[in-house]
């Protein structure tokens, strides 16, 4: 394993592995306005959530590596305290890269990048009509991390109002993950999709206690066939099977089977069994796989 001490690496390269391992990275494609009318839309991958009550986001336009110079979204905000989330979508992504063009100040990049400007509603600057979710946001604060090449700068932005294309909503009013077709970045040129096809589920043990790998059989934790994402389905289970719903899986033909034909062979039993209980995780048969493991 390649050990580094950030200490002994240029800004250059700690950006380099920062964004290709700190990824994907939602996008904050914000506008924000100075106190001449000067309107800047820009994007910053330095983005997420950090409260829902209040409802807070944080994005940091970082000082240049290159020259350590700021921009103009910082100053902005520093003058107007005020500022338009726009969430980006597939189809804006060129559109949203042209964008990040560094134009000269009062060069209007709605304009460079041929996006729609859309009066907000409670702040100045104007939010991106294409755009499937726009947050109009105060800035409550503005907390610099350094003033060397690469520092960054949190922008903390409360959410005042909600904008959402309706085209995007599932029958109840909610967001539908798989039609918001967002992008996020990776590092360097790089960005992802977030399509339906690449969805899943992982259930979230918020109500439920697992019982942990470390309750699962030692065959089982040592198995060189189940994965950690396997062990971690395993693990999750609320309960650990009693010996009669065990016996209740021996009626598996496909268990029986195996049992059979692995008589006086306990390593290749145990492999197989774990092999058929892998098979029944990735086809969602939870309850089985782990009856099988704790056979």
């Amino acid at each position: 394993m390649l050990t580094l001490n950030t200490e002994d690496l240029t800004p250059v390269q700690l950006q380099n592995y920062l964004q290709y391992a700190v990824a994907p990275r939602p996008i904050c494609f914000a506008s924000t306005i100075d106190s001449n009318g000067n309107i800047n839309l820009s994007p910053f991958s330095f983005f997420n959530m950090f409260s829902t009550n209040p409802p807070i986001c944080v994005f940091s336009p970082a000082r240049r590596v290159r020259d350590n110079t700021t921009k103009h979204s910082l100053e902005n905000v520093l003058e107007v305290p005020e500022c338009v989330i726009n969430i980006v979508n597939y189809n804006m992504v060129q559109q949203m890269s042209l964008a990040s063009t560094e134009y000269g100040k009062g060069i209007n990049e709605f304009d460079k990048s041929g996006f729609t400007m859309q009066a907000s509603e409670v702040v100045r600057p104007p939010r991106v009509a294409e755009a499937p979710v726009q947050f109009e946001c105060v800035v409550n604060q503005v907390l610099p991390m350094g003033d060397k090449h690469g520092a960054g700068n949190l922008i903390i932005a409360e959410i005042k109002r909600i904008h959402i294309q309706e085209s995007i909503l599932d029958g109840d009013g909610k967001i539908d993950q798989a039609k918001i077709d967002l992008v996020a970045r990776l590092g360097g040129d790089w960005y992802c999709r977030v399509t339906k096809e690449n969805l899943f589920k992982v259930p979230k043990p918020l109500t439920t206690l697992g019982i942990g790998v470390d309750a699962l059989p030692l065959h089982v934790r040592n198995s060189t066939v189940l994965t950690g994402n396997d062990l971690g389905m395993l693990g999750n289970s609320e309960v650990i099977p009693d010996e009669e719903s065990c016996q209740q899986i021996l009626n598996d033909k496909e268990v029986r089977s195996i049992l059979d034909a692995t008589i006086g062979d306990e390593h290749t039993r145990i492999i197989e069994l774990h092999l058929l209980a892998k098979k029944y995780l990735s086809e969602g048969k939870f309850e089985e796989a782990l009856k099988i493991v704790f056979l």
